[in-house]
């Protein structure tokens, strides 16, 4: 069994070695959770292309040493020109996957970099942007290996990705995707990040880089303009929180699926499981996923556009009546409305003051719209496919809009004084994976290294699979399996041990009594965890 790392006084979990590098390095400079994050997901955006960058979105979740939650909101609004009638008019029945067309939402993820150090700076935090980005920057500009996992990945919609503008010249060797191993270089996403650490972060949407990426998206035909880029600021959000066992569980409001993830383990707790790993174990985990997203997908749209008050579906009664509705000897029918691609990076910290972070970012699919912009070298999300053409859905298509977001940072706080940041990427998986980890340390008493290695199912579509089966890893009991099918399950094993599809997950838990911190991340991605 894998042996959970132990630091005494401060770490990180990064699913890429040189982000939790970077991390530690900030740590080891007096620099704080927030600082440290910040360094790590400027690093992570250069070293894990295909993952996350900074033509994407974040998500934040921020306890601070005295107990106090924050929420940071880093994702961006539909452009000004990106309405129903422009795509019909082009043609379209649903939203473009790749290319400008699909380059429909601003990108938020600086935007929280800078929410967060005023937070950072509030706490105490002192060390100067240059230094926070110092290691970014020279990977971009030197060069970095290509990732065992970038290589491994097969992009859904491969031509087209392949055809986006500037996207061979900036990701492809020759016409092909890079061997893992090989150094890549990025000198203008370098420049980039050396423009950012000099002007202030700011200048990504109201200073000479804005209007670089103004006039880029423009030439290109996007339908995000300059007036977008200067309108857009991150928000402070109050988190969603669920009380369960003996801790307080918290997680993303809306745009962000949050709700399903509390509500699952809301759910499961209800179920009460005795024997983890068992078929009854799985089932509860699978049945519940099938209440929180039929919730989810009624429910969860733009923050400012809410009906109904999510935390209405986390009460006991209504988590009691979920539960109440599913049967433990057989599995119910789904009509699953939404797909739920994407490819993202979560990331944790803690440092010696006790200060947490939970953090998200991505570009949703793989390398996003896959639309780089020539004059900065950012590669631009896609997270704008997620709404819909018709008026009438619960996201459709309006300039200012904030798409739906699969991303949900998480934090739990136990009263016995632990505190843990978790969480993982793989889109539509997130919650049901962040369910797994949860359950198996919290009522389980498994290791987190333990916890995060053990073999996952996921439920409903993942990456380039339409099938609406249970996706299980190959180390499944062949016996489980089984049960399941007669259950009514349909069971699809993905033929590998560890598999990105089944997600990068990590967890940190500091514990209160001595302040030393367990830390890990997935043996599915390429990190790990590291600290003081």
């Amino acid at each position: 069994m894998p042996e959970t790392p132990v630091f005494s006084s401060a770490a990180v979990a990064a699913p890429h070695r040189l982000a939790a590098e970077a991390g530690q390095i900030v740590l080891a400079q007096g620099g704080n959770a927030i600082e440290a994050m910040v360094a790590m997901a400027a690093t992570i955006a250069v070293v894990y292309p295909h993952m996350n960058g900074i033509g994407g979105d974040g998500f934040w979740l921020v306890r601070e040493p005295g107990g106090r939650v924050r929420g940071i909101e880093a994702c961006g609004p539909a452009g000004r020109l990106a309405t129903i009638q422009r795509y019909r008019e082009k043609g379209y029945d649903t939203l473009p996957s790749r290319g400008p067309d699909a380059a429909i939402t601003v990108a938020g993820t600086i935007g929280g970099w800078r929410l967060g150090l005023d937070l950072a700076r509030a706490l105490g935090g002192r060390l100067p942007l240059e230094t926070l980005l110092a290691d970014a920057i020279r990977h971009a500009k030197e060069g970095c290996p290509v990732s065992p996992s970038e290589e491994r990945y097969v992009p859904k919609e491969l031509d087209t990705l392949h055809d986006a503008p500037h996207f061979a010249a900036t990701y492809l060797d020759g016409g092909k995707p890079f061997k893992a191993g090989s150094n890549r270089r990025q000198p203008r996403l370098a420049a980039t990040l050396e423009q950012l650490a000099h002007a202030g972060l700011d200048d990504f949407y109201r200073g000479d880089i804005g209007r670089e990426i103004a006039a880029d998206l423009e030439r290109l035909g996007a339908p995000v303009t300059r007036a977008d880029l200067e309108a857009y600021a991150a928000k402070e959000r109050a988190a969603l929180s669920l009380r369960r066992r003996g801790a307080t569980i918290y997680n993303f409001p809306p745009p962000t699926q949050g709700l399903a993830a509390l509500m699952i383990l809301g759910i499961l707790d209800r179920l009460d499981v005795k024997s983890p790993e068992s078929t009854a174990w799985y089932h509860a985990l699978i049945e519940s996923t099938k209440r929180a997203f039929t919730v989810r997908d009624g429910v969860v749209t733009d923050f400012d556009r809410l009906k109904v008050d999510p935390a209405t579906f986390l009460t006991p009664d209504r988590l009691a009546r979920e539960a109440a509705a599913i049967s433990m000897d057989r599995a119910a029918a789904f009509p699953f409305k939404k797909p739920g691609d994407g490819d993202t990076v979560w990331m944790g910290a803690i440092d010696a003051s006790g200060m947490a972070v939970s953090f998200i970012q991505s570009v949703y699919w793989e390398y996003g719209s896959g639309t780089v912009l020539p004059a900065t070298g950012i590669c631009w999300q896609n997270r704008g496919m997620s709404f819909s053409l018709d008026p009438s859905a619960v996201n459709p298509l309006e300039p200012g809009r904030r798409p739906f977001h699969t991303l949900i940072p998480a934090i739990a706080a136990f009263d016995d004084g632990r505190v843990m940041p978790y969480g993982s990427m793989g889109g539509d998986g997130q919650p049901q994976f962040q369910a797994q980890i949860f359950s198996r340390y919290a009522d389980y008493g498994m290791a987190p290294a333990d916890a995060v290695d053990a073999p996952r199912l996921l439920f409903g579509r993942t990456w380039g699979a339409e099938s609406l089966s249970v996706k299980v890893e190959d180390r499944f009991d062949p016996g489980c399996i089984a049960a399941l099918r007669t259950m009514g399950h349909d069971i699809e094993e993905v033929g590998g041990a560890y598999m990105d599809t089944l997600g990068h997950a990590g967890m940190l838990i500091r514990h209160p009594r001595d302040g030393r911190i367990e830390a890990t991340h997935d043996p599915r991605s390429d990190g790990g965890a590291a600290g003081l």
